[in-house]
């Protein structure tokens, strides 16, 4: 606020005695503090989890019948879970301390009739607070006085036209409290000055103020678990009950049948374990921190590693405007001239500026501030900067600013008014407003102000936004009172926009390929809703208004988001309220936005996509994904790699179910039969050992199907094992399961030695899970074409299982470790040859099966 507009306006505020009580009555102006969850306490969460307590028990287990060595096995993997979840789970949920940060900037404050700067948190209600431009708002504010006052509050309504701000009349609060619009006698806390000065009441802080109900908003809001984990942990669960009955069934029937009741717990315990499928939740893990990681690459930060997995199921993609589809800041894309000529600047951008439309820019720059902060005065020294470098008349020198006239409620016009000492004195005044002051300053005939009018509403169809420019001279030293003593001629109009990002109407047309319903929510007016969803190549009948919104309940709500892809003029709530009707309607939602009105939406979103270059805090903290570059298009590639991330867990999900068969089979034969027993718990830790790197490793770095972008999204309710996977994967486990057996039958009839058979047995297994690595690759290709698809992971996993299997059968300490006796050449060929014979048999079999798979 200048000095002379200050001294007019005498105003004692609180004393200091008076906020330091109501400080201490009403508390801080912050929001409280989340209750954030501690690694202990994720850690006792974790804990919780079957799977991890299975293996948790199975290591107590051993550790009470003396094997160190298998308990520190099933400890170490249960450690790795564990800590992974907590790692992952500790970076979550900080929203309200990003809150905190907004709502307590440093504040001008009048007390005891004096000014002092104080910071935010100590604001209290009833506080005289002086705003000027730049400073941040510390509280929601009465405005008792205002002077050429706009406002950001982008931060709120998402929008990044600054709103004029006016005076309350006597102190009355207006009927409307609400963030967005113009001439509203409120400012809000954490939103930006960008023009003007002001003195304002305190009317709200801390947790009362609008940005704190948002706040609390997402504090009482409660995160879904994610599907996929539900999805694991309930058949978790089914293995462990079902592991639990075969292992007991065992131990009796091995000590009823071979009296050992010690050696029958120990056979009972590694049946269990060939049965529990520990390696789920370590998979699952790795695919998801894998996944974050290669998703990242795209210039994408993945903030919850679940979120990945649904993302690639997303039905429906809700956007924001402004900051999302947009750039967020004001760019001039049209200039007309009075008799109706115009020059679209953005498919000119490389062409020189004939001097008529010239004039014209320069009017704009000279009507704005010589060191703009509002962004539309911005837009106009911007593309002066570009396109008016060559005239010596824009940036003169011997030009001088002697006064400014701003806007008023009752003139939307500023007029600027320019001395040159080359023109003896005499003034040029440039204005610039909304075209209907603008004409109105110019006097323009009843037939002039409709050609006007007309050019202005084909340019507002278009969403432009539209400011009419005028010119006027003045000789001698007294200036008038106000604008409206100059004698203007209308100049022509200019028109503004928030230009739509590159490459975002490619990336609608991608999730559209990809069955994904593209849904426009914004703030803004129709007619600009409209056009940048045409430009954006969003399919639309209608645009559904906020107000139109209030009139609808739950059902009809529900019923009317199943078909409108627009809204404009929405308020937070009820981009909220659209994300719960369409959850409720079953659809998988992705939301998108940058401020901090899209948080509340963003955590209640399955996915919420914030936007890391323009987005705030509050709503990357909301958020599960952010787009570090705001490239609309990282969305299309996010959801890309969401859908092969979940394809290739499919596969490893399905491949270990088939390679639990046979172990389980070779685990439980024996007992049954009388046989000499086979693996021990140092044989099954191993081949879990091995499975988890194939997996993970594997599966998780194969390219994805050629149809993933082509076909619609998998069904919400989906599940991960599907029928004719558990199907596949039992087809494969049993022929598995098959062959090995019958090697180990054979070579009990062959009388070969026991070591030697347990040697010949194991091979013969290892080499059929590699075989079922090559089956499981791709579901839609044969093998010739998935052997030359790039997978480097995979040539690192054959060598790393061949050289196990050669330590264990060459490196003597191993060698007596598991058990096993020489393997002559003949031997090898036999483990080779069943490898191969699988391999073979399931490839054969997949070509009748890969409809199904798919599904």
């Amino acid at each position: 606020m200048s000095q002379s507009t200050a001294s007019t306006i005498a105003l004692p505020g609180l004393s200091e005695a008076e906020a330091q009580a109501r400080l201490a009555a009403e508390g801080f102006n912050e929001l409280p503090r989340s209750n954030r969850r501690t690694p202990l306490r994720i850690a006792f969460e974790v804990m919780r989890e079957p799977m991890l307590a299975l293996l948790l028990g199975g290591g107590a287990v051993y550790l009470v019948l003396g094997d160190l060595q298998e308990a520190l096995i099933l400890l170490a993997f249960a450690t790795l879970s564990v800590g992974i979840t907590i790692v992952q789970e500790a970076r979550t949920e900080r929203v309200l301390e990003a809150l905190r940060d907004l709502t307590s900037p440093r504040a001008l404050v009048i007390r005891d009739g004096d000014r002092r700067r104080i910071a935010g948190r100590e604001v209290v209600r009833g506080d005289i607070v002086v705003l000027d431009e730049g400073d941040r708002v510390p509280a929601d504010l009465l405005l008792i006085h205002s002077r050429d006052l706009q406002i950001d509050e982008s931060l709120l309504t998402g929008e990044s036209v600054p709103v004029r701000k006016i005076a309350a009349k006597d102190g009355d609060l207006p009927t409307v409290r609400r963030p967005g619009g113009d001439d509203l006698p409120l400012a809000f806390s954490g939103s930006l000055v960008v023009r003007g000065s002001g003195i304002g009441k305190v009317l709200a802080t801390g947790i009362l103020s609008e940005i704190g109900a948002i706040g609390y908003s997402l504090s009482a809001m409660e995160t879904e678990a994610p599907r996929l984990q539900r999805q694991t942990k309930r058949l978790v669960g089914i293995f462990a009950l079902v592991g639990g009955a075969v292992s007991i069934l065992a131990v009796v029937l091995y000590g009823l049948l071979r009296g050992g009741w010690l050696e029958a717990v120990l056979a009972g315990i590694a049946l269990g374990m060939s049965m529990l499928p520990e390696e789920f939740p370590m998979v699952l893990t790795i695919f998801m921190a894998m996944g974050a990681w290669r998703i990242s690459q795209a210039r994408v930060l993945t903030r919850r590693a679940a979120a990945i997995e649904t993302l690639g199921s997303a039905t429906v993609l809700c956007t924001d405007k402004t900051g999302t589809l947009t750039e967020n800041h004001m760019t001039i894309a049209e200039l007309r001239t009075p008799d109706g000529k115009r020059l679209r600047v953005l498919d000119n951008a490389n062409t020189g500026m004939p001097t008529e439309y010239g004039d014209l820019l320069q009017l704009g720059v000279l009507a704005s501030a010589e060191i703009p902060f509002d962004p539309m005065e911005r837009a106009f020294h911007k593309l002066a900067l570009e396109r008016l470098l060559g005239r010596k008349d824009l940036n003169s020198t011997d030009r001088k600013l002697v006064r400014t006239y701003g806007l008023r409620p009752d003139l939307l016009a500023i007029s600027n008014v320019w001395r040159s000492a080359a023109g003896g004195g005499n003034c040029m005044v440039a204005a610039k407003g909304s075209p209907e002051a603008i004409a109105g300053l110019c006097r323009l005939s009843a037939e002039r102000f409709a050609s006007v009018k007309t050019s202005v509403d084909a340019m507002a169809t278009e969403g432009l936004r539209v400011l009419g420019v005028a010119r006027a001279s003045h000789a001698g030293d007294q200036l008038p009172d106000m604008q409206t003593g100059f004698d203007f001629e209308f100049r022509g109009l200019v028109g503004l926009a928030d230009p739509l990002r590159l490459g975002v109407p490619d990336a609608v047309s991608d999730c559209r390929s990809a069955g994904i319903r593209v849904v426009m929510i914004t703030g803004d007016y129709p007619a600009t809703a409209r056009a940048i969803a045409r430009e954006a190549g969003i399919d639309f009948n209608d645009v559904v208004t906020g107000e139109k919104l209030k009139t609808l309940d739950d059902v009809t709500l529900s019923a009317h988001v199943k078909t409108a892809t627009v809204f404009a003029r929405i308020m937070p709530e009820q981009k909220l309220a659209i994300v719960r009707a369409l959850k409720a309607n079953g659809e998988i939602v992705a939301m998108t936005g940058d401020g901090v009105n899209d948080a509340p939406s963003l955590k209640a979103a399955n996915i919420g996509i914030a936007m890391g270059g323009r987005g705030t805090d509050v709503a990357r903290e909301a958020s599960s994904i952010v787009l570090l570059d705001d490239d609309f298009g990282s969305i299309v590639k996010a959801i890309r790699l969401g859908r092969r991330i979940y394809d290739n867990l499919r596969k490893a999900m399905g491949f270990i179910m088939a390679v639990h068969v046979p172990i389980a089979g070779l685990a439980l034969l024996p007992l049954l039969f009388g046989l000499p027993i086979l693996f021990g718990p140092i044989h099954i830790a191993f081949l879990e050992m091995v499975i988890d790197p194939v997996c993970s490793l594997v599966f998780e770095a194969e390219t994805e199907e050629d149809d993933t972008m082509k076909r619609p999204p998998r069904h919400p309710e989906a599940a991960l094992f599907s029928r004719p996977l558990i199907a596949w994967s039992l087809v494969q486990g049993m022929l598995a399961f098959t062959l090995v057996a019958a090697i180990f039958l054979l070579a009990l009839h062959w009388r070969m030695p026991e070591n030697e058979i347990r040697a010949l047995t194991f091979f013969s297994l290892v080499l059929t899970i590699v075989g079922l690595i090559f089956v499981n690759r791709t579901f839609s290709q044969s093998l010739l074409i998935a052997l030359l698809r790039p997978n480097r992971s995979l040539g690192v996993v054959v060598i790393a299982v061949a050289a196990a299997l050669g330590g264990t059968l060459l490196w003597s300490p191993a060698n007596e470790l598991f058990g096993f006796g020489p393997l002559h050449i003949d031997d090898l060929a036999v483990t080779l040859a069943a490898g191969v014979a699988v391999l073979v048999c399931l490839e054969l079999l997949k070509y009748f099966w890969r409809e199904r798979l798919k599904t």
